[in-house]
């Protein structure tokens, strides 16, 4: 029979305490999206089914927030989001973000610009989809690929 004192129980209950990691953060995700725009949600959803918290905001125009996150023009996509500090930029795949995540390089964000036909949210069901870059972007206009999807 063993005999167990609560004073020896308690200190049990401590180490474990400590050596039990504590469960993993969730990523967030905070979008800006134009009204009604069904790409833009299917876009989220990939977010979603990866395990990110997803916030949407719609709103009559996107260029302000895109602008304000520092977005140069010619990156500009669909909507724009926010993630761990970042601006993800249209339809950034969520295994690039998942990297810029991880890797946390010394950039403003990531961005796909205009709307490449199978890109997350939008493919299209008998149309083949069409290879793009996820491009990296810092505040002093530097960029590179982030990634290439695709071709």
């Amino acid at each position: 029979m063993i005999n167990l004192s609560r004073r020896s129980l308690l200190g049990g209950a401590m180490t474990i305490a400590v050596v039990v990691p504590a469960a993993a953060e969730v990523p967030q995700l905070e979008v800006w999206k134009q009204r009604a725009c069904g790409c833009c949600k299917a876009w989220a959803k990939h977010f979603e089914a990866a395990g990110f918290s997803v916030t949407i905001h719609e709103v009559d125009d996107v260029t302000p927030t895109r602008r304000a996150a520092g977005v140069p023009d010619d990156l500009a996509g669909c909507h724009t989001a926010r993630s761990g500090g970042y601006v993800i930029e249209g339809h950034v795949p969520v295994q690039a973000v998942q990297r810029l995540l991880n890797e946390r390089p010394p950039i403003a964000g990531l961005a796909v610009p205009g709307m490449p036909i199978g890109s997350p949210g939008m493919e299209m069901e008998g149309q083949p989809s069409e290879p793009f870059d996820v491009v990296a972007f810092d505040p002093g206009g530097r960029r590179y690929v982030f990634t290439a999807v695709g071709g």
